[in-house]
């Protein structure tokens, strides 16, 4: 059974740091490209990073990039959001995304920034929450 677990979110003051983990299991993580968004309360869902099958190719999204860093290591089949200058704003439920399709298609997607729709994954994790305040 496929399945995408986050971990990693909690409470953090504005300018810290949190590590997001997302761990799948059920099928080999380097078949898919993956992505990382966020749900704030009365808001859409919104793209915030993603990666392309072997590591090389990220995007992100304008309002976090220079913050957040997303990487991916295949052998433990999981997938890591590191996010730091943390600000209120960026409070929301993150959950990350695993998208089929072959590398070129992904490396597309990662490069034009279509990783950053919802559209575009197939399978979802259940979500984290990530709180930013003092």
């Amino acid at each position: 059974q496929l399945q995408l677990v986050e971990s990693g979110g909690g409470l953090v003051q504005p300018g810290g740091s949190l590590r997001l983990s997302c761990a799948v299991s059920g099928f080999t993580l380097d078949d898919y490209g993956i992505g990382w968004f966020r749900q704030a309360p009365g808001k859409e869902r919104e793209g915030v990073s993603c990666i392309s099958r072997n590591g090389g190719h990220t995007n992100y999204a304008d309002s976090v990039k220079g913050r957040f860093t997303i990487s991916r290591d295949n052998a433990k089949n999981t997938v890591y959001l590191q996010m730091n200058s943390l600000k209120p704003e960026d409070t929301a439920i993150y959950y990350c995304a695993a998208m089929k399709t072959s590398s070129l298609r992904v490396l597309v997607a990662v490069t034009t920034a279509r990783c950053l729709s919802r559209n575009a994954y197939d399978y979802w994790g259940q979500g984290t929450q990530v709180t930013v305040s003092s």
